[in-house]
């Protein structure tokens, strides 16, 4: 991986930018790095040719973007979410696809090279109800690397897709996953996983020996038991920041999402998630900073050693774990050029750290934010508000939500302009603890209400959330323009170019082009489903390409300005090109009608426990009162709840666990007839609620 340097100075060669007040830079690379990388010809791992999100290419500009047309699409057929980040090298696209399918396609033409299934779905078990797919893979040497959801690291010859080696990265019997990308730096590939939010998860990064996989070293995220030893000197310093039995619990800080690495200094940075769970009176009764809870800890990528950390939020309570992009730029400061991380997590911050020793140059909040006044600018710690932590049992209302200020779709540096690109929320959540606050045990379903947080008081509403695309100059620490968008999670992982351009789609359907410089849209494509993954561009035989995997990954349906079916709408892989004149064949539209059989008697009281066990065991996937929002099957819509034998076959028994269902064999005869009763329920009141009756809606008698 290269490192893009980032220079935000006034050059006297750029007199009319420096006039204008906007910053003017120059991009360099670091020496030593492979020239075919550092041209932006491919896009090898998750964050592309640098850790930026940017590309340096500039065939594709402000000037001819009208010119972009599609060159072609690939029909992704494989079951499940492909909500994944695809890369190139070498004129292949690699992606992910469904439970960790890889596919090898042709970069221009989209045909289909190779196919490499790990069978998730008979390996998985449980894990398959917690999370789904992969964010990414990386190549490297030859070699493309693809975690898997039951928590194996395979490495796949490049050219073949056959096998090289496979390492199982998890412990038995426990429920960590896999669904971020892995990260590729000199000789080794590392990655973390996930499982924080519904178990008590004890957080770790692995590095294997990229020819091998041999492991070559781990370090744990948070410590354990002290009772059984520490395995550094960096978890003993880290148990000091605990208090009472929290190795009972995991603890969290899993490493799922970003992670950097810094050929200048020779590091890798790791993003730690929340801790297990949520609230922190549960986890560590005695208070303390939880290290290393949301945190970007630097590692030495040799042997795993820890170098320093900074923690965004010292014992985290809210969610706001730091697994969001850590971007390596250099920036004047004080007239100093110093080398620095730019990190926007959930919490509401833009942080602009210094590399070296991870002390903070600057931060400030991008939305609103009230579980802070501000971060101290000599101690690095934030300035908390008392009551965002809901003490004496009283509720409160906290910004961000825990979706975050920012999420997992990708911010990008244009180093031309100086900015940074977030795709930004502004929401809030009510928190208030759990009436089992001293008697607190995780629940085995894949539920997030394992977090340690109580059921929000009805009169405590949170404002109506929005969703924008924010640039920031990280300069300045301010606001340089913003495009609003409709929906409370309204748009995807960006792309920035040398051309001027800023890449990103949207939850409406839409993939746009916008000037770098002032947000204008310049060029748009109707998608034909929700555009939320990040962007990629590249070059072969002198022509620049743009790549993106269109599909709705949304669980549920609400507060989605447009409804996307998981049966009509089509996972693709996209690709444009100046000129391109394909097209997507016309888009299927005709969605099924609630499934509502006026003959069938609904038991009201099984209905209502069937409600229960859905919120449990089949929301996550298929959506809050059961509206989906196309990651899977909008269930009032389906037949299959009409037959309780086949609904038992594959609600119980897997019938449809090559589809990506899960096998829920835990549930009894009893509850399982319980949920399709709800089910049932749900297709009459969605049915009747789209019919009128008598000239008059329900909601109006």
């Amino acid at each position: 991986m290269s490192l893009i340097r980032i220079f935000f100075v006034c050059a006297a060669a750029m007199a009319m930018a420096a006039c204008s007040g906007e910053p003017s830079n120059s991009i360099d690379v670091f020496p030593g790095v492979d020239a075919t990388e550092a041209s932006g010809d491919d896009w090898p791992d998750y964050d592309g040719p640098g850790t930026a999100h940017y590309s340096p290419l500039d065939q594709i500009d402000t000037g001819n973007i009208a010119k972009l047309g599609l060159v072609s699409f690939t029909d992704i057929e494989t079951p499940g979410n492909s909500f994944t980040n695809p890369i190139e090298v070498g004129g292949t696209i690699y992606f992910a696809a469904g439970l960790s399918v890889v596919h090898a396609v042709d970069a221009v033409t989209g045909e289909m090279k190779w196919q490499y299934d790990p069978d998730v779905a008979a390996v998985a078990g449980d894990k398959m109800k917690t999370a789904w797919g992969s964010r990414g893979l990386a190549y490297a040497n030859g070699q493309i690397f693809v975690g898997t959801l039951d928590g194996r690291l395979i490495a796949l010859d490049a050219a073949t897709g056959n096998v090289a080696w496979t390492a199982q990265t998890t412990e038995a019997d426990d429920k960590r996953y896999i669904t971020g990308a892995p990260w590729v730096f000199k000789d080794k590939v590392v990655i973390g996983h996930g499982g924080a939010d519904f178990a008590p998860t004890r957080g770790y990064v692995t590095a294997y020996d990229q020819k091998t996989g041999k492991q070559a070293w781990r370090f744990y995220t948070v410590p354990g038991n002290p009772e059984d030893g520490f395995e550094s000197k960096a978890m003993e310093m880290a148990a000091k920041t605990w208090t009472g039995e929290w190795w009972q619990y995991g603890g969290g800080a899993t490493v799922w999402n970003a992670m950097a690495y810094d050929p200048e200094l020779d590091r890798l940075y790791i993003g730690t998630g929340n801790g297990s769970p949520w609230n922190r009176k549960i986890r560590s009764p005695g208070g303390g900073d939880n290290l290393f809870v949301c945190s970007i800890v630097a590692l030495n990528p040799d042997t795993g050693e820890y170098i320093w950390h900074y923690q965004t939020n010292p014992g985290e309570t809210w969610d706001y774990n730091s697994a969001m992009d850590i971007e390596l730029a250099t920036m004047k400061i004080d007239g100093e050029m110093r080398p620095v991380i730019l990190h926007a997590p959930k919490n509401g911050f833009f942080y602009v750290l210094d590399r070296r020793d991870g002390k903070l140059i600057s931060a400030e909040p991008i939305v609103p934010v009230n579980w802070a006044e501000r971060i101290d600018q000599k101690t690095g710690r934030p300035v908390e508000n008392p009551q965002a932590r809901f003490p004496d049992g009283k509720a409160a209302i906290v910004y961000p939500s825990p979706y975050g200020a920012h999420n997992v779709e990708a911010m990008s540096i244009n180093p031309r302009t100086g900015l940074v690109y977030i795709p930004a929320m502004d929401q809030g959540r009510v928190y208030v603890d759990p009436p089992n606050l001293d008697d607190f045990h995780y629940n085995p379903e894949p539920i997030i209400r394992n977090n340690g947080i109580g059921t929000p008081p009805p009169d405590l509403t949170p404002k109506t959330p929005s969703s924008f695309l924010l640039a920031w100059n990280p300069a300045t620490q301010k606001e340089a323009w913003r495009v609003p968008y409709p929906t409370i999670r309204g748009g995807g992982g960006t792309l920035s170019t040398a051309g001027g351009l800023l890449f990103q789609g949207r939850a409406t359907g839409e993939f746009k082009a916008l000037d770098a410089r002032t947000g204008k849209e310049l060029w748009s494509f109707d998608a034909q489903t929700a555009v939320m993954t990040n962007p990629i561009t590249y070059r072969i035989d002198g022509k620049q390409y743009v790549s993106v995997i269109v599909g709705a990954r949304f669980p549920t349906g609400l507060g989605l300005e447009r409804e996307w079916d998981y049966r009509t709408q089509h996972w693709r892989l996209l690709t444009f090109a100046l000129d391109g004149d394909a097209a997507l064949p016309p888009a299927d539209t005709e969605v099924l009608p609630f499934a509502d059989d006026p003959a069938i008697t609904i038991d009201a009281d099984k209905a209502k426990a069937g409600a229960v066990l859905f919120g449990q065991k089949c929301a996550l996937c298929h959506g809050g009162n059961a509206v989906s929002g196309g990651a899977a099957p909008d269930l009032r819509r389906s037949m299959i709840p009409h037959d309780g034998a086949i609904f038992a076959q594959v609600v119980r028994e897997g019938l449809l666990l090559s589809r990506a269902m899960p096998k829920f064999d835990d549930l009894s005869p009893a509850e399982t007839a319980e949920i399709r009763e709800y089910l049932l329920q749900r297709a009459r009141e969605s049915a009747r609620a789209e019919k009128p009756q008598n000239g008059m809606s329900d909601a109006g008698q």
